[in-house]
């Protein structure tokens, strides 16, 4: 084989195997960096909230001039809220409970108190709630509260109060060291908590409470006062359901969540990636041309020399070995250089991501390398079957 690839070697054209090399490394590192790129984003639109789950839907009344200036009640009534819990799509209706007197709040972090300031309380019936019943739990007298905070709060505390006061930022795994000290003003004064963080959800713009806290101190802190529901939470079948927006309109409602623009992001990126990939492995192609020009003329000027070769014994096969292995290697190490090159480009602009989206992890590298690989595979068999081909249609010759 060393003596065969000798004198082989001597018409191989340097810069023509680098123009291949070059070209489809250019487009391989495309196509692995556009499959990386939307594995690794597309789950900040896709993913669940953690607490509630993709078949739940927030339904409030819809606010307009009209309705504003009719002084028209913004509550669902009773029968309201039979009707929804009899649509189809429907499997179960909640009502928002809210406190009935003043809170303040600060919170911190490392005993640094970072944010001070008036906000109320929610609570939705427990059922709806996709927590441990050990941490979703309030006993009555008890001066610790579990919270659900809007992941609103994190963006505020991590790119406001953190970034100019040099304090840490906060991700989701860490939402147990966020202190939060909790004042209810009652009418014989005030009643202090220390409010036990569990998680940040991105489906509620409102600070969650259980149920059973909301009864207590409604009834404690301001007995007698009671007010209708202004938001449902509905249990739905499908939330892609054609009939969920129809309902809706013809009641005039409004549908509180960002599933419907977290799915036109996912499509839009979606869009993107198939053009990105699409220019990959369209230089993928052109550089598989430029190396099949390459090996024909290659073989062409080494004609005479394979041709004697097959007459003295040697078979198919063995003559194409040569010039197969050396696509092989060339093909293997495009590979391993893009998944090198891959990386540091990753690590960028998943630190960009974080700053924004802390509680994205990244899903790992193995969907971008079996791709790759995949690239790899089909490019070196067709390589193969075109030398075999070349070297064969010499000797039928």
């Amino acid at each position: 084989m060393k003596l065969l690839w000798k004198l082989l070697r001597q018409h191989v054209s340097v810069p023509q195997l680098i123009g291949f090399f070059l070209a489809n490394l250019a487009g391989m590192w495309i196509v692995m960096l556009g499959v990386q790129f939307y594995n690794d984003l597309a789950p900040m639109f896709t993913r669940d909230d953690g607490f509630f789950g993709a078949n739940y839907i927030v339904v409030s009344k819809r606010i307009s001039t009209v309705s504003t200036l009719s002084g028209s009640s913004q509550e669902f009534s009773d029968e309201e809220i039979s009707e929804l819990s009899a649509a189809p799509f429907s499997n179960g209706v909640g009502r928002f409970t809210s406190s009935q007197y003043k809170v303040t709040a600060t919170m911190g972090l490392k005993g640094n108190p970072a944010l001070s300031t008036e906000l109320f309380f929610e609570a939705v019936p427990d059922s709806f709630v996709e927590v441990s019943p050990s941490d979703w739990h309030y006993e009555e007298g008890s001066r610790t509260l579990p919270v659900i905070l809007p992941r609103t709060y994190l963006a505020l505390y991590n790119f406001g109060f953190a970034a100019s006061r040099g304090l840490p930022r906060v991700s989701d795994a860490m939402a147990s060291q966020i202190e939060m000290r909790i004042l209810i003003h009652a009418q014989g004064g005030t009643e202090p908590f220390t409010g036990r963080v569990i998680g940040f959800s991105s489906r509620l713009n409102t600070i969650l409470v259980p149920q059973s806290f909301i009864t207590w101190s409604n009834n404690t802190f301001d007995p007698g006062k009671e007010s209708g529901a202004t938001r449902l939470i509905v249990r739905v079948a499908n939330p892609a359901d054609q009939a969920i927006p129809i309902f809706m309109d013809n009641h005039g409602y409004d549908v509180e969540d960002n599933r419907l623009d977290a799915g036109k992001a996912t499509y839009f990126l979606r869009i993107v990636v198939t053009l990105v990939t699409g220019v990959g492995l369209l230089v993928c192609v052109l550089s598989f041309y430029i190396l099949m020009l390459s090996i024909y003329l290659l073989v062409q000027k080494n004609t005479r020399k394979l041709q004697n070769l097959l007459l003295i014994g040697y078979s198919p096969q063995r003559v194409s070995m040569p010039y197969q292995l050396l696509t092989l290697g060339i093909n293997a190490a495009v590979l391993i250089i893009a998944i090198l090159l891959l990386l540091p480009l990753r690590a960028w602009y998943m630190k960009m991501v974080s700053l924004v989206f802390p509680q994205v992890q990244g899903s790992g590298l193995w969907g971008s390398i079996v791709v790759g690989l995949c690239i790899f595979l089909v490019v070196t068999i067709f390589n193969f079957f075109a030398i075999h081909r070349k070297v064969n249609a010499l000797k039928r010759g």
